[in-house]
Formats: structure tokens, C-alpha cells, sequence
């Protein structure tokens, strides 16, 4: 299977890549490398791709209409996934035209890419920050969010939106992942889990949003992607109108949206006790209010996943923790 893989030097499209190159696929890989975090990360990620003989990388930003278009076009793709996005909440809030470029115009590259050139399948990242707003638990992909409190997660549901009309309309089978915290070996330094991790190797302390009465459903990359390829694996065909009826809608796209997620939300203060064991150290920490575009909860509904695909996340924190500190300790060399 020839594979498109784009934000292949982030982290989840990383590992995906790898696991495409494992099995045998070919993956062509692109990613515009930007510095919303340590590019040097990203490019170490490449570097354990480069040396792969069908592993293709081309440095490109989705937004780069021409450039995207000259791709599909030079390249027959069997599937796209797209993992290319600018992440994080909280940045959204000091840059949001990184957003509208990369969530919004660089998706609608991809969509007009996989409509001309007819790819069997497309494949796209989601979060579980569509959830806003929401109070019901655990967040099933049958519930309303309509109510997102972050421009992040609006351009994630306008994703969610543009990726259903155009199934609808030129009847492309496209399927969206709702992800739910990833962490693990690799990860982006942005994220809650590597900062707390530097911080207490480093004696500093911790800033802890909410005052610590936070959940997450932490959900480690080796679930994640074993979630995305059984998915790759399963093209949505269009519903009948009883399965449309009793799903309660009336979409008639081979379209699909599923949480990837733990399915087992932690405490935050738990959280940080797993890490506080797996360095040997005690956290010093600095208790502060809940962060604008935040949410306390979540926490995910993967009886979807379950059924269509056979896989449930199952990988203990415990044990994702300790994988990372061991590849924190060794990668930073502390």
C-alpha cells in the first residue's frame, strides 16, 4: 500500500510511519517542520525514517496549494492520513492564524488532493477538544459539539464538517480520529506530561491548572496507532437508510468518526504521583486556576472502535510513564 502520511515528523504521524513501514507499506512522508516546538525533535524523528528504503519525506506546508496539488498528482496513494495540524489549546489564544492556515486551508488542500486524484481512503486526525463544553461522560461520538471553547478545537469540528461534505458529495470514504491526550516516547515537548517530567528532573517546580482537580483519558502512542491502522483498514461504506435511521441521523457518506481513546480517565494528581515514581523524585508544585480553553474532563466512548475494528486502549499509565522517562532520560541524556 502506497501511503501518504503528512506531519510525518510529528509525533503520532511519526509512529505511524514507522508501524506503515514495519508491515511493508510505502509511506511518502510531508511536514513543513515548523518551530511551534524543537525542530531538532522533529528532525531526530526523520532521521529514524531516512534510513528506511520506502520512505519517501518531502518538506512541505499544506497550505502550499500548488505544491500540495503537484504531489497527489506525481503519486498514486492508496490512503491519506493526515496528522498535519497546529496543535495545542492555549496557543491558539496568541496565534490564531496558524490555525486558519494549517486547520482549515491546508485540510481543504488535502480534501481537493484526495477528490481529483480518487484516493480509496481518507484518514484524519481529530481531538477530543470537539468535546468543549460538554458535561455528559463518557463523550461518545453521537454527542452534540456544537459548543467548542478553544479555536483550536473549531477548526478540529470544522475538520470534522469539511471531511463529511466532501464524502457526501464526491462519495469519498473518509474516516476521522478523535484523540485523546497522547503521550509517550517521542512526544511534544508542549505537552503536560514532558513539561512535568522536565521540571522535576530539573528540580523546578510544576504549574498544575484547576488546582489539580483535573481528568484525563491518557492514551499511549502504541494504542493510538494501532487504533489509526486498524481503522486504515476499514473504509466506511455509505449506510442504509435503517443503519442512518437508527443512528440517529441522515448523513448517506462513507463517512466515520471514532475516539481513540483510554476509555480509563486519571486525576491529574495521580498523574503526577506515576511520574514522581518513575523519576524517584518528589514534584514541587504551583497550584493555579483553570487555563482559558481548557476543560476538566475528559473521557472517551470507544464502544465504535470496539465493534468496527476489534480494538480497545488498554496500555496501563503506569507503564506508558516509565516507557517515556526511559526515553527521556536516554534521548536528553540526563
Amino acid at each position: 500500500m502506497n501511503v501518504l502520511v503528512t506531519g510525518v515528523a510529528g509525533f503520532v504521524g511519526y509512529f505511524l510511519a514507522q508501524r506503515l513501514l514495519t508491515a511493508g507499506d510505502r509511506v511518502y512522508g510531508v511536514d513543513n517542520l515548523n518551530d511551534y516546538y524543537d525542530v531538532q525533535l522533529k528532525q531526530d524523528r526523520l532521521k529514524q525514517l531516512s534510513c528506511q528504503s520506502e520512505f519517501a519525506f518531502q518538506q512541505l506546508d499544506l497550505a502550499d496549494r500548488d505544491g500540495l496539488m503537484a504531489l497527489f498528482q506525481s503519486q498514486a496513494f492508496d490512503c491519506v492520513v493526515n496528522m498535519a495540524a497546529q496543535a495545542g489549546v492555549r496557543y491558539s489564544l496568541k496565534n490564531p492564524f496558524a490555525y486558519s492556515d494549517s486547520n482549515l486551508s491546508g485540510f481543504i488542500n488535502v480534501l481537493e488532493g484526495c477528490r481529483h486524484t480518487q484516493v480509496a481512503h481518507l484518514v484524519f486526525a481529530s481531538s477530543s477538544s470537539v468535546y468543549g463544553a460538554n458535561r455528559k461522560v463518557p463523550f461518545s461520538v453521537s454527542d452534540n459539539v456544537d459548543h467548542p471553547v478553544s479555536l483550536y478545537a473549531a477548526t478540529k469540528k470544522a475538520n470534522e464538517l469539511m471531511a463529511h461534505a466532501y464524502s457526501h458529495l464526491y462519495h469519498l470514504p473518509t474516516t476521522g480520529m478523535r484523540f485523546f491526550t497522547v503521550y509517550g516516547p517521542w512526544g511534544r515537548p508542549d505537552m503536560a506530561y514532558f513539561k512535568f517530567v522536565k521540571a522535576i528532573a530539573n528540580d523546578q517546580p510544576i504549574e498544575v491548572y484547576n488546582y489539580g482537580k483535573m481528568k484525563r483519558d491518557f492514551t499511549y502512542i502504541d494504542d493510538v496507532v494501532e487504533g489509526v491502522v486498524r481503522v486504515m483498514k476499514h473504509p466506511p461504506s455509505a449506510p442504509t437508510e435503517a443503519d442512518a435511521t437508527s443512528a440517529g441521523f441522515n448523513s448517506q457518506a462513507p463517512y466515520k468518526i471514532y475516539n481513540i481513546g483510554n476509555n480509563r480517565p486519571i486525576e491529574l494528581m495521580k498523574f503526577i504521583e506515576v511520574i514522581e515514581q518513575a523519576l524517584g523524585k518528589k514534584a514541587k508544585t504551583i497550584m493555579l486556576p483553570m487555563q482559558p480553553g481548557d476543560v476538566p474532563a475528559t473521557y472517551a466512548d470507544v464502544d465504535d472502535l470496539v465493534r468496527d475494528v476489534g480494538f480497545k486502549p488498554e496500555t496501563p499509565i503506569e507503564i506508558g510513564i516509565e516507557r517515556f522517562v526511559r526515553w527521556y532520560r536516554e534521548y536528553y541524556e540526563v
